[in-house]
């Protein structure tokens, strides 16, 4: 009996090698620790460059979350025309070599530590240099994102049962975590029992070794799966179509053609308007959020990007003022690895609830109950202790956790599940770009309330902000079901 291409197709796409999801897990935590162990250091690098101040730092934070919110659309498009292989060599070679390029820059800082007198301008041009390679460096990392995690993992899971998108989702969220958990921890003892410039110089080896392990395996990926070929070169043609002119109605999605009818009927061809105007709409960063807006998931996706803005972290801004407060580094150093572990439990309590009441269900519960434990934050801002105001902050953020990596995750699935095939790597750089936009007012709001009396400011807005995101949420729920809560199955469980 003979089988069709199609049957043959759909035989693939409902199995794949385990070995080539292994290797895409090992090689998502490969590319995700040198991340994390700059994310981590940068912070330390910029302080001991210009001691005594937080300038530097801001000025590099403000930098990378600039460059993500102004270029996330665009690389968001960038890595839809691309094929799987161009976008991964084009992400793993700039973001490698833009890291190693940062830290060999930190490291000749570090080494001549009379430059900043001895020679301004070399000292200024290493400073940009660490900035450009950066932001270069995070929005490679924004590609890469985009490609594995609401790319690949969408196509490997497609024609499997329901649970293995979610299953797929927790394990790379929770490699994530795992590498934020670790990677600091390591780093720091390297800082701590070495140097400063040792871990530069480690920082700077690892992404030169470890860019061809990494572009190995999840080449290896790519070729153990023939649906990712499949897609790719759909992709690609699809895109050099468009590219020769004529609107591929395949790739146009339902709400884009309809704005694009209702642009044409309000302005006419032959008006200079509507050309200027037509214009300004086709643009790539303008179509983009067109893109985005158009969706079905943007309140969702709106509300994941307003928790971005936010102190209830354990960033530079929550640790130095824990430092200023009395609390030892290493307490900061345990809390904030108890925070992770709370986040890595999120990953195995997702796929459980998700099962049992739905994706939008524990998104709702997940945002509320994070809700609720950011109360222990605001409780902490009217004690008059500063230490047990600490220890409280600390714990109502490590409890959060939960709630906020749940809610990610339920997000994240269901713009998966609700984005068309053609918008999704549009869809994911701009709630990227949201999302830096949020971090980006963060600082701003820092800098504006720099004085760590005034921290708890800065605690009550994340808090109001976090609000605002849990009502959003809720919103779309009641807009999407038509109600909150089965209150006759409710009534049902209560024994009168």
């Amino acid at each position: 009996m003979e089988i069709t291409k199609g049957e043959q197709l759909a035989v693939q796409t409902h199995s794949f090698p385990s070995s080539s999801v292994l290797n895409l897990y090992v090689g998502h935590f490969l590319a995700r620790w040198g991340s994390r162990m700059w994310e981590f250091s940068v912070g330390l690098y910029m302080i001991n460059v210009w001691p005594d101040s937080l300038l530097v730092a801001a000025a590099y934070g403000v930098v990378e979350c600039a460059s993500t919110a102004i270029f996330g659309p665009l690389i968001g498009q960038l890595v839809d025309k691309l094929s799987y292989t161009r976008v991964l060599q084009l992400w793993l070679l700039s973001q490698n070599l833009s890291f190693a390029v940062a830290g060999v820059a930190v490291v000749a800082i570090l080494m001549y530590t009379d430059l900043v007198t001895a020679n301004y301008t070399v000292f200024i041009s290493l400073l940009v240099l660490i900035n450009i390679s950066g932001a270069v460096a995070v929005l490679s990392t924004l590609a890469g994102t985009i490609l594995v995690e609401r790319e690949w993992v969408v196509v490997i899971s497609e024609g499997q049962s329901p649970g293995v998108l979610t299953k797929m989702n927790s394990v790379i969220r929770r490699i994530d975590l795992i590498c934020k958990l670790f990677a600091p921890v390591i780093t720091g003892f390297v800082i701590s029992f070495v140097s400063l410039t040792a871990s530069a110089l480690a920082l700077a080896i690892w992404n030169i070794v470890s860019v061809f392990l990494i572009y190995i395996l999840l080449m290896s990926v790519y070729k153990g799966i023939p649906r990712l070929r499949d897609v790719s070169e759909r992709r690609v043609s699809v895109a050099s179509r468009s590219l020769v002119g004529g609107v591929d109605e395949s790739v146009s999605t339902y709400h884009e053609r309809e704005s694009l009818i209702t642009s044409d009927a309000n302005y006419s061809e032959s008006s200079p308007n509507g050309i200027m105007i037509e214009k300004f709409l086709s643009l790539p960063y303008v179509r983009a959020w067109r893109v985005y807006i158009n969706q079905d998931v943007v309140l969702p996706g709106l509300a994941l990007a307003w928790l971005y803005f936010t102190v209830l972290g354990f960033g530079p801004l929550m640790t130095a003022t824990l430092e200023w407060q009395g609390i030892p580094a290493y307490v900061i150093g345990i809390a904030r690895g108890i925070s992770a572990m709370v986040g890595i439990g999120a990953t195995f309590g997702y796929p459980m609830l998700e099962s049992r009441i739905s994706t939008l269900r524990t998104g709702l519960w997940s945002i509320w109950s994070q809700w609720g434990c950011l109360l222990l934050c605001v409780a902490s801002v009217l004690m008059r202790s500063k230490i047990s105001s600490a220890y409280v902050l600390m714990a109502g953020v490590a409890s959060s956790r939960l709630g906020l990596w749940m809610f990610d995750l339920s997000v994240i699935q269901q713009m998966q599940d609700g984005v068309a095939e053609s918008d999704r790597c549009v869809v994911g750089g701009v709630q990227n770009s949201i999302q830096s936009m949020m971090d980006l007012m963060t600082y701003i709001m820092a800098i504006l309330i720099s004085n760590p009396k005034d921290f708890w400011k800065l605690i009550v807005l994340s808090f109001v902000v976090a609000t605002l995101a849990a009502i959003l949420y809720t919103v779309h729920i009641y807009r999407v079901r038509k109600h909150l809560i089965h209150w006759d199955k409710l009534l049902r469980l209560i024994k009168w």
